[in-house]
């Protein structure tokens, strides 16, 4: 249903490493830097035929993340949930809510989650369905 998500950034050189760590341990390569016509810097990661972009904003005035709002990423295994979290935490970003782990959701089943916050402040979560 996605086929791409964007946020912005007050610091595009942090949000480069802080993403190329994290996303790495999904399989997503090294973002592709792009310069927009308006001359804001973009990084889109590629992955499973998905794009998740990082931008400066465009109309010039400071990121900040949605009030509500979470981008979750879809991980093979438990162990590539705490990959994430833990590449996330390491590289500036904080752990957040509950510890990483096992849930179980009357909804989907066992589900194991971790959410952190990037260094902008945007509400990110690593999630493995159906893993005990």
């Amino acid at each position: 249903m996605i086929n791409h998500v964007v946020v912005g950034t007050n610091d595009i050189e942090r949000s480069r490493r802080f993403y190329d760590a994290v996303l790495g341990t999904l399989g997503a390569g090294e973002a592709v830097r792009n310069v927009a016509a308006s001359g804001h810097v973009r990084l889109f990661y590629r992955h499973d035929g998905g794009s998740f972009c990082v931008s400066q904003p465009i109309d010039d005035r400071p990121a900040s993340p949605a009030n509500g709002g979470t981008i979750a990423f879809r991980c093979g295994s438990p162990d590539v949930v705490r990959a994430f979290h833990d590449a996330a935490v390491a590289h500036g970003g904080v752990s957040i809510e509950d510890p990483p782990g096992l849930r179980h959701n009357p909804m989907v089943g066992p589900v194991h989650l971790a959410y952190v916050r990037d260094p902008d402040g945007n509400k990110l979560c690593a999630v493995c369905r159906g893993a005990t």
